[in-house]
């Protein structure tokens, strides 16, 4: 008990007492104007519920989880098969496939600002050279959500692709070694062992994936700040807007807990579903 003691103290203090006080001030109608506000109940929670800024927010939300997370699963799953084999300079692509991952995130966004920009950037410089117009990537709706999620695949799936090698480095050579022996072709060897061994990672991959999709913030405040006119704006750029410029803490704690509940679900229904599989197989 004594080893437990220090570590449930810090629990209790920077964990466990902040999310008791949070779901405290959903309950007030507290501002960061002063004075801790009047008690309000679930009203706060009620209001989130008719609020059309919180279903468009989600809805960027999902949008983007949705079209992210497959490209995030199947470029580190390719980049992975290729960096598996035996390939000249073999480390220096493992290093560059993964050393995005460890760029902070305000170089991330500068870099891809200038790449991305109207008159001087990168793509727009191409696409004049080819005789295509210039696309205004962070000004049009459906263009900046385009570029959030290309800059985020880029970013963050160094660290998918590092979990499927290690996956891959994992399954013993002996089995392709038999399989060839029977006559096994690569694409066999793909889709009949290599795939079929990856679906603990993948199914692992797949979770953080969305976990990590849904808690989107930081390369989507920096690169369009949620616009143009709220097109790219997640939930929680919306809960930072609502608790530090509109100085309602209570509501967006409100909508801070309501979204961690959507979160906790999907987490329990994806654990629930994959061990179901893992039973049956």
């Amino acid at each position: 008990m004594w080893f437990i003691v220090p570590f449930f103290a810090l629990y209790v203090v920077f964990l466990l007492t902040p999310i008791i006080l949070g779901v405290v001030t959903s309950l007030f109608n507290t501002s960061l104007a002063g004075g801790t506000g009047e008690f309000v109940g679930l009203d706060n929670y009620r209001e989130l519920l008719s609020d059309d800024a919180v279903s468009s927010s989600a809805g960027n939300t999902l949008t983007f989880t949705l079209f992210s997370t497959p490209f995030l699963i199947v470029v580190a799953l390719v980049m992975a098969l290729l960096t598996h084999r035996n390939m000249p300079a073999r480390w220096l692509f493992r290093l560059a496939y993964f050393m995005p991952f460890l760029v902070p995130v305000t170089v991330v966004t500068m870099v891809w600002t200038w790449m991305l920009g109207t008159d001087f950037g990168f793509f727009n410089g191409i696409l004049d050279r080819v005789g295509i117009g210039p696309i205004n990537w962070l000004g049009e709706p459906t263009a900046a959500m385009v570029s959030v999620i290309m800059v985020t695949v880029w970013w963050t799936v160094g660290f998918n692709y590092l979990l499927y090698l290690a996956a891959l480095q994992g399954i013993p050579e002996e089995v392709y070694e038999a399989s060839a022996i029977d006559g096994a072709s690569a694409r066999q060897q793909l889709f009949r062992i290599t795939l079929p061994l990856l679906k603990r990672t993948t199914g692992l991959i797949l979770v953080l994936q969305l976990i990590a999709s849904l808690k989107v913030f930081d390369q989507i405040y920096l690169l369009t700040q949620g616009g143009p006119n709220f097109a790219t704006r997640p939930i929680l750029e919306y809960i930072y807007d609502v608790g530090f410029t509109g100085l309602r803490i209570g509501y967006s704690s409100a909508i801070s807990y309501a979204f961690f509940f959507v979160i906790l679900v999907i987490a329990l229904v994806q654990l629930k579903l994959f061990s179901r599989r893992e039973g049956s197989a």
